[in-house]
């Protein structure tokens, strides 16, 4: 991959003969959320490895869908989904489905509300300085 310019301007995607700039920007959520949950999801792993003992990939996937241990995970994972569904389809992104989901985003990941997930994930953000380059790389996002 070539790397761009400092400075420089990606061209801008067109769908359908329109402009859609809410798709890229959803792009690099989904790109950001993805490594996100990929630090999470292992550090989850450890601490049931630890408990349990090792876990292959096909038992690591029914844990993730099933155990009460990884619960937590749910719904950035229900989000990811939803932005990856955005991102695929054939029409234009409408303005108001982008925010939606960058609402959504910061919800979950920056208002400081309580609860399952957001307890788990601001243990994580004191203890890992990969999920606060992670976080900050979302939040450059969701700034734009």
């Amino acid at each position: 991959m070539i790397a761009e310019p400092r400075g420089a301007r990606r061209p801008r995607p067109v769908y359908n003969g329109m402009v859609d700039d809410e798709r890229e920007r959803l792009r690099d959520l989904s790109r950001g959320l993805f490594r996100l949950h990929g630090l999470l999801m292992d550090r989850e792993r450890r601490t049931y490895e630890n408990r349990y003992g090792p876990v292959g990939a096909r038992e690591l996937l029914q844990l993730l869908l099933n155990d009460p241990q990884f619960a937590w995970l749910r719904s950035l994972s229900g989000l990811m989904a939803r932005v990856d569904e955005l991102v695929d389809s054939d029409e234009p992104v409408a303005a108001a489905d982008a925010r939606q989901l960058f609402e959504e985003a910061h919800r979950l990941l920056k208002s400081g509300d309580a609860g399952a997930f957001q307890d788990k994930y601001r243990d994580a953000l004191q203890e890992s300085p990969d999920v606060v380059m992670a976080h900050a790389g979302i939040s450059a996002v969701l700034r734009r």
